[in-house]
C-alpha cells in the first residue's frame, strides 16, 4: 500500500472518524474510519468527506452483525474505494467476495489460529491477530504475543498485531516477531483528531493498565446484540462495579440511568473503551506526533540488533 509506517489505527466506533483516519494516513500509516455498534450508512457517509481526495490510502472498519442489520453500509464503504475493508466478528464470508469484486482488499480480526486459518480459506487478504489486551469488543482468550506467534506460523498472508500496543517498545516487539505492522487503538483515542469527547479523554489520560476490565454489562444494558463470547474491554467505573457478573440485575431503572449518563457524558457510569496499553497514554497529541514517537522509539530499539 506504499505506507511509510507499519501502523494502522484500529477502526474504533465513536473515536476513529474520518479526521483521525486522514491524519494517520497523512503521517504515513493506514488511517481507518470505524463504524461501531450504532453505525448507519448515513454516519459512514458523513465521515467520508475527510478522506475524499486524500492522496494517501485509507481504510474502513465495520462490525459484521451491524452490517447485516444495515446492508447499505457495505455499499457505502465499497463506493468509497478504501485501500482496506475490515469486517470483524462474524462467520458469513459473502462480503469478502463482494469486496474483491470491487477491487478492495479485506481484513478481519481473529482471536485464535483456527479463526485465522478459516479467514484465509475464505479469501481474506490481511489477518489481525487481536490479543486479549485489546480495548473494545473481542474474544479475550490469548495474549497478543503468543497469539501473534501462532498466527504468523499458520497463515501465509500479512498479519497485523493488536492488543495492548501503545508504545514504541510494543511496536518494536511485534515487528521483531514478524508482524507486518501494528493495529493500534487506545493510543489514538486522545489524539486531537479523534472523535473522543473532551469528557471521555479525562479518564483515559488518568487511567493505568489495571484500570480496565472485560465485561458485557454495557451491551446488556444498551441491548446491543453482541454475542456473549465478545465482551468489551472498558475502563472500570461505578456501573461495571455494580453489575459486572450480575447482568440479570440490569433493569429498566439501570438502563435509564445509563442512558442519562451517556447523554450527560458522565463517565462514572457511561462506558469508555480502552485496552491495557492505556497507562502509556498520558497527554493529548496529534496523530502525527503519536506516529513519530512510536516509530522513532521502535526504530532505535530495532537498530540495536542490526
Amino acid at each position: 500500500m506504499g505506507l511509510a509506517a507499519p501502523i494502522v489505527n484500529a477502526p474504533m466506533g465513536g473515536a476513529a472518524g474520518g479526521a483521525l483516519a486522514a491524519a494517520v494516513s497523512r503521517a504515513g500509516g493506514l488511517g481507518m474510519i470505524g463504524m461501531g455498534s450504532s453505525a448507519t450508512a448515513a454516519r459512514l457517509a458523513a465521515e467520508l468527506p475527510h478522506v475524499s481526495g486524500l492522496a494517501h490510502p485509507f481504510g474502513i472498519g465495520l462490525v459484521h452483525w451491524v452490517l447485516k442489520a444495515e446492508p447499505d453500509l457495505l455499499e457505502v464503504a465499497l463506493s468509497a474505494k478504501p485501500a482496506l475493508l475490515a469486517v470483524s466478528f462474524g462467520d458469513d464470508w459473502a462480503w469478502v467476495h463482494r469486496a474483491h469484486d470491487a477491487g478492495v482488499p479485506v481484513a478481519v480480526q481473529v482471536a485464535d489460529v483456527t479463526a485465522a486459518r478459516r479467514a484465509v480459506d475464505a479469501g481474506v487478504d490481511v489477518v489481525v491477530a487481536r490479543g486479549a489486551e485489546g480495548g473494545g469488543h473481542g474474544e479475550p482468550r490469548i495474549g497478543t504475543l503468543p497469539l501473534l506467534a501462532e498466527v504468523l506460523d499458520a497463515v501465509p498472508v500479512p498479519v497485523l498485531a493488536a492488543g495492548g500496543i501503545a508504545s514504541g517498545r510494543g511496536l518494536a516487539a511485534v515487528l521483531a516477531a514478524g508482524a507486518a505492522g501494528a493495529w493500534l487503538g487506545t493510543v489514538f483515542t486522545t489524539c486531537t483528531e479523534a472523535l473522543t469527547s473532551p469528557a471521555a479523554r479525562v479518564p483515559l489520560l488518568a487511567a493505568s493498565a489495571d484500570d480496565t476490565v472485560t465485561t458485557r454489562v454495557f451491551d446488556v444494558a444498551q441491548e446491543y446484540p453482541w454475542p456473549a463470547t465478545l465482551p468489551e474491554r472498558v475502563l472500570r467505573n461505578d456501573f461495571v462495579d455494580r453489575f459486572d457478573g450480575r447482568e440479570e440485575l440490569v433493569d429498566a431503572d439501570a438502563r435509564a440511568a445509563l442512558a442519562e449518563a451517556v447523554a450527560d457524558e458522565d463517565y462514572r457510569v457511561a462506558p469508555v473503551n480502552a485496552g491495557q496499553g492505556v497507562g502509556m497514554v498520558r497527554e493529548p497529541c496529534s496523530a502525527a506526533e503519536v506516529m513519530e514517537r512510536l516509530c522513532d522509539e521502535a526504530e532505535r530499539l530495532l537498530r540495536r540488533w542490526v
